[in-house]
C-alpha cells in the first residue's frame, strides 16, 4: 500500500478595495505566482463585502482601508463580532499613522502599504493566516507608539474612545484637522446634516461642550 502524500492547505483570500482594476490585478498575481494562497472572492463596497465575507468566510481578507461608503473599519466593525476567526490584513496606499492605528484597533492583524512585491504580499498573507503580526517596516513603529504602556500613549482599550463608531471617529478626526462641517460631507460622502449628528453625538458621549475641547481630545488620544 503506498502512502498518501499530505498537501499543504491554501490560505484562502478574499479582496475588498472600491477599485476593480486593483482587485483584478492582485488576483491574477496570486494566481500567477505562487499555489500558497486561493482567491475566492471580492468585493468592491462594504455591503458587498460583508455579504461575500460572511458566505465564504475566508482565511485572510485583504482590505482596503479607504473605500466610499464607510472603509475597511466599519467592514471589520460589522464581521468580527459575528466571525472572529476570519483574520484581516489592510492592504492601503495610505501610510499615515491614523489610517494605521484605526484599522488595527478595529481589529485587523496586519497592515502594508501597497508597494508592497508580490512576493511579499504572499508571505505576509501566510504569516497573518498563521496567526501573526504583519506591518510594513515604517508603520511598526505607529503601533509600538500607540499601543506602548507609557504616559501620552494612546492604550490598547480606552473606553471613552472604545464609546465611539468608526464614522464618529472619521468626523471627529477631520473636525479636528479644522476641516467646516461641509468638507467633511464632502470627504466622508455624507450630507451635512449626518455630520451634525455624528458631531451632536460625540459631544454627548465625550461630555465636552464643542469643537475645540474635542480636538484637544482627539489630539490626546492621536486621532488626529
Amino acid at each position: 500500500m503506498s502512502e498518501t502524500t499530505e498537501t499543504t492547505r491554501k490560505v484562502r483570500v478574499f479582496l475588498v478595495d472600491d477599485h476593480a482594476l486593483f482587485r483584478a490585478g492582485v488576483r491574477t498575481e496570486l494566481d500567477s505566482i505562487t499555489d500558497e494562497v486561493e482567491v475566492v472572492g471580492e468585493a468592491g463596497t462594504v455591503g458587498e463585502a460583508v455579504a461575500g465575507i460572511a458566505a465564504k468566510l475566508p482565511d485572510v481578507v485583504l482590505l482596503d482601508v479607504h473605500m466610499p461608503d464607510g472603509g475597511g473599519a466599519e467592514v471589520l466593525r460589522k464581521i468580527r463580532p459575528t466571525h472572529p476567526a476570519v483574520v484581516f490584513l489592510a492592504l492601503s496606499v495610505s501610510d499615515q499613522a491614523e489610517d494605521v492605528i484605526t484599522v488595527i484597533r478595529a481589529g485587523a492583524r496586519g497592515y502594508v502599504t501597497k508597494t508592497i512585491s508580490s512576493q511579499e504580499l504572499v508571505r505576509a498573507i501566510v504569516r497573518v493566516g498563521e496567526g501573526d503580526a504583519v506591518f510594513s517596516p515604517r508603520l511598526a513603529g505607529f503601533v509600538l507608539d500607540a499601543f506602548a504602556d507609557r504616559p501620552g500613549s494612546a492604550p490598547i482599550s480606552d473606553p471613552e474612545l472604545d464609546l465611539l463608531t468608526p464614522r464618529e471617529r472619521d468626523v471627529l478626526r477631520l473636525l479636528a484637522r479644522g476641516y467646516a462641517y461641509k468638507e467633511i460631507a464632502s470627504e466622508l460622502f455624507i450630507s451635512v446634516k449626518t455630520v451634525e449628528t455624528h458631531v451632536s453625538s460625540v459631544l454627548r458621549k465625550t461630555q465636552l461642550s464643542n469643537r475645540y475641547e474635542l480636538s484637544r481630545w482627539a489630539s490626546d488620544r492621536r486621532l488626529v
